[in-house]
This record gives C-alpha cells, structure tokens and sequence, in this order.
C-alpha cells in the first residue's frame, strides 16, 4: 500500500466520521527500516515520523534532519530514564510517558534544558501485565501529576490487546482524554487505524503499510 493510498483512506475516514480534513495526523513508523526507504517517504513530502528506540534514532535523524530540517520525530516507544536527557533532544514529542518516575525525570531535565517535547500519557487500556501504562483507573491522578509538574501534557497513547476489539480501547481513551481537557489521540496502527480516526484519533501510527516490512 503507499503512501497517498493511506493519506486518502484517512481522509475518508474522517469524512464519514464528520471530522475535519487534516484532523488525524500520520506518524510514518520508521523503526528498523532501511534508511533509503525512510529517505523515499521523505522525498513525496511526508514529514512526521516514529521510532521506537533513542539509540536508533540518534544515529539516523540528525543526518536525515540536515536535510529535511521541517521533519519531525516521535519517540512512540519505551523511555529508560537514564536515555531521557539525549530523548529530549532528538524528539518533537515523547507518547509514552508511563510512570512517575519518567515523569519526575522529565520534569527535572525539563527545567535545567529550559524547553520539553510534548508528551502523551501511555494507558494501558487492556490493563495487560507485560504492557508499560498507567491503569484507566490511575489515569485521571497521574495526568494531574504530571500536570502539578508543569510537564507538557498534549494527549493520551494506548495500544489494544491485539486479540480484542481495538474500537472498545480507542473509545476508552478518548473518554479518559476528554475529562481530563486533553486533545491528543495517539491511537490506531496499521491494522486499525480507520477505526481509530472514526473515534477521535489526532495521530495515527503506520509503519508497515507505508514502508513493507521490517528488516528483521
């Protein structure tokens, strides 16, 4: 599937969905992929991109940012505290901020480097026990932590259980979302994120369908 082909099935979606057109954002999943494939989507004028990893992303993005400066990178994956400094400055937004310690970490390095991505909330919405997230039921407290901590609160990210219904987690989230005054839907991957802008979704994160698959 390429890219354009994408672009329009979520223009579509949000059209059926009575959203505006540009409401859902593209996030082109570009973890493990070959830099000559990254360097194709930047090339047809995308600029919004995910990795999962600080380590791979610093040794890609500074090269390919001094040549496309407007691209923008998201950290979609995991964050150790102790890469949280060198996050800060190779990411636009971090979605998955998932504890407090993360929280108290950024807060701090937020203060000394003067400036903070903006940042996404992870829930664990399918409360999975091998899965980082706050619990929906904690969500409510620690948005209102992070807040107290003048961290840059934008939205809430979640991934559903893959063997359940993904629109039950999405529709959970943009509830979560919506009491707590927050705009940001990090929510719907390859396989659903039709569903995930019919519900609200501001960012959508698409790796295979865009790129093909991984390099193992």
């Amino acid at each position: 599937m390429s890219l354009s082909e994408i672009q329009s099935r979520i223009a579509k979606a949000e059209a059926a969905a009575g959203r505006p057109a540009g409401a859902t954002q593209l996030i082109a999943v570009s973890k493990r992929q070959p830099d000559d494939r990254v360097l194709e989507v930047l090339e047809q004028g995308h600029l919004l991109f995910g990795e999962n990893q600080v380590q791979e992303a610093a040794g890609k993005w500074p090269a390919f940012r001094a040549r496309y400066p407007e691209a923008k990178v998201h950290l979609l994956g995991p964050l150790q505290t102790n890469k949280a400094r060198q996050a800060m400055g190779l990411f636009d937004a971090i979605h998955s901020l998932d504890r407090p310690k993360l929280a108290k970490t950024l807060a701090r390095l937020a203060q000394e480097e003067g400036h903070c991505p903006d940042l996404f909330v992870q829930v664990n919405t399918g409360e999975e026990e091998q899965k980082s997230g706050i619990l929906p039921t904690d969500a409510d407290a620690f948005v209102a932590e992070c807040r107290a901590l003048d961290l840059p609160i934008v939205g809430l990210m979640c991934i559903p259980p893959v063997d359940e219904e993904p629109s039950l987690h999405f529709a959970l989230l943009a509830k979560i979302a919506a009491r707590n005054g927050l705009e940001g839907l990090s929510m719907g991957m390859s396989g659903d994120y039709e569903r995930a802008v019919a519900l609200g979704a501001t960012h959508v994160r698409v790796g295979s369908a865009i790129f093909g698959a991984r390099a193992s």
